[in-house]
């Protein structure tokens, strides 16, 4: 056996499974499930039947790089939505089965550990657990940077060791942040830029809640857009990530895309088709209506901007440092407790599930900077999201 999944460690939600070990929920509740990402929204009916309406392309093996109507759809959105110039849809723009196995995969194309040194990947502290799994498969070793209040949850790497950065060769950068929320603005994408020129590493973007924001004229900045408005118009070295998941409620479609620096891509595409991961030719075509209509997207953000707007005062009463984030779906909640207890006694007393957000980083530079916190995705309707929010109140207080 490859003696790197030795390093891998618990998911998450094993760990919430192990924590709840023994444990009875009060019965006099109905269940709320806070702890996972996963859309709950209705899935628009015009991505269904176009699944359904596409059942024949079953009968065909599909190709690695997807159909050229696929890849022109998801050219289009990205010149409308990141304001950039058309793409090469043959050698720019990669469809995957979601964002989750791309950054994995992508992790296992980039990183050359046939060097004389450890090769290292940065990620956030906390972070979204594939990054982590993803570096040691590769044979590298993560290098944890702690986001925190202290630092408004940015991702500084100019506060990197030397030695580190001249081992770097993947930066993995989330924005808007899981589970911060937090965006990156024009000067941090600036700078991870120049140290990308600086050091050689190549910068894996993820970017699959981009389309949950709370002001439409104030979409987060994308790495392609923020290269774009820097004049890196040949995108060296940046490939970003992105997704239907959330943005269009079909997290079981596993659709979404990687664009940008178009020798990466292309070495990428090499690694997919021996990989063997082509999408299903019914998700392509439910995947080209999905990205060529904003409509749906609209409505959908809408019902996330109801739900933060009426929970985030309410839970402000009992934990105080409670604030809407960014964008994103998630609320980062200071409790200033043992976020495992937390969690425990919010399962038990309640029956709502939420995460310890120190089940969500690791141990780095002294701390672990998930500690006191817990997340809450509020995927659920509006009237259960309420509903667990009065739980709370009404116990903790």
């Amino acid at each position: 056996m490859n003696p790197n999944l030795n390093h891998l460690q618990p998911y998450p939600f094993q760990r919430l499974r192990d924590l709840f070990q023994g444990l009875t929920p009060n019965p006099a509740y109905s269940h709320v499930n806070l702890s996972i990402g996963e859309p709950k929204h209705a899935t628009p009916s015009i991505i269904s039947e176009a699944l359904a309406n596409n059942l024949s392309g079953l009968a065909s093996y599909p190709t690695t790089i997807g159909v050229p109507a696929l890849r022109e759809a998801i050219n289009l959105w990205l010149q409308r939505r990141y304001k950039i110039p058309a793409l090469n849809i043959d050698k720019a723009i990669l469809p995957v089965n979601g964002s989750r196995e791309a950054l994995f995969a992508f992790a296992q194309a980039v990183i050359d550990s046939s060097t004389s040194q450890q090769p290292v990947v940065i990620s956030p502290n906390p972070f979204y657990q594939i990054y982590e799994g993803a570096a040691f498969l590769a044979g590298a070793q993560p290098y944890f940077i702690n986001t925190t209040p202290d630092n408004d949850y940015v991702m500084d790497l100019t506060q990197v060791p030397v030695e580190v950065l001249k081992r770097t060769q993947l930066v993995f950068v989330c924005s808007p942040g899981n589970p911060s929320g937090k965006v990156m603005d024009i000067q941090a994408w600036k700078t991870l830029f120049e140290l990308s020129d600086q050091y050689g590493f190549v910068i894996a973007s993820d970017e699959c809640y981009s389309e949950i924001y709370f002001d439409e004229a104030q979409p987060p900045v994308g790495a392609l857009q923020a290269a774009h408005q820097l004049g890196r118009d040949d995108f060296k070295r940046i490939v970003m990530f992105s997704s239907l998941s959330k943005r269009s409620n079909v997290p079981g479609m596993r659709s979404g895309f990687v664009a940008g620096d178009v020798e990466i891509i292309e070495k990428f595409a090499l690694y997919r088709t021996y990989h063997g991961c082509a999408m299903n030719p019914a998700v392509q075509a439910a995947s080209i209506v999905a990205w060529n209509d904003e409509t749906h997207v609209q409505q959908n953000r809408a019902l996330y901007l109801e739900k933060f707007a009426a929970v985030t005062p309410r839970l402000q009463s009992v934990w105080p440092q409670t604030h809407l984030p960014d964008a994103a779906f998630y609320l980062w909640i200071n409790t200033q407790q043992d976020d495992t207890q937390v969690a425990k006694k919010l399962y038990a007393n309640l029956n709502i599930t939420v995460l310890p957000g120190s089940f969500l980083a690791r141990e780095a530079h002294g701390i672990n900077p998930g500690k006191g916190f817990i997340r809450m995705a509020l995927v659920a309707s509006y009237e259960e999201t309420i509903a667990a929010a009065d739980r709370m109140i009404e116990f903790l207080k």
